[in-house]
C-alpha cells in the first residue's frame, strides 16, 4: 500500500495523525472535505512554500482563481490545469515524501511507494 493509499485510510479518523506539520494537516482537512479548518491551518503557516501550495489548492477549489495564482506564485508553482483531485494527491504524496520533521509523525509513512 502506497503513502497515499494510507493517507486517505486515515481521512475517516476524526483528527489528523499526529505529527503532521501544517501543511499536512491542511491537505488532510480538504481531505475531509472541511474547507475552513484546511484553510486555518494553511494560512498558520504563511510563507511556507508547502503551506502556501495547499493555500493556493483551497482557493482553486473554492473558485477564486485569482487569489489561487497569487499562492501558488508565493509556492513557486505554476498553475496546474488538471483536476483538483489530481492535484491534491500530488501534494499529499510531495507532503508524504518529505523527509521526517516532526516527532511523532511515524504513523504515516514517508515512502513514495
Amino acid at each position: 500500500m502506497s503513502a497515499l493509499d494510507e493517507f486517505r485510510e486515515t481521512l475517516s479518523a476524526a483528527n489528523p495523525p499526529e505529527g503532521g506539520d501544517l501543511a499536512l494537516q491542511a491537505i488532510w482537512w480538504a481531505g475531509r472535505g472541511d474547507w475552513t479548518r484546511a484553510h486555518e491551518c494553511a494560512q498558520a503557516n504563511e510563507g511556507d512554500p508547502d503551506c502556501d501550495w495547499a493555500h493556493a489548492w483551497l482557493h482553486r477549489k473554492e473558485g477564486d482563481l485569482g487569489n489561487a495564482r497569487y499562492w501558488y506564485r508565493r509556492a513557486g508553482r505554476p498553475t496546474p490545469t488538471g483536476s483538483l483531485e489530481q492535484e491534491w494527491a500530488e501534494i499529499a504524496t510531495a507532503l508524504l515524501a518529505r523527509p521526517l520533521t516532526v516527532l511523532g509523525a511515524e504513523n504515516i509513512r514517508r515512502d513514495p511507494g
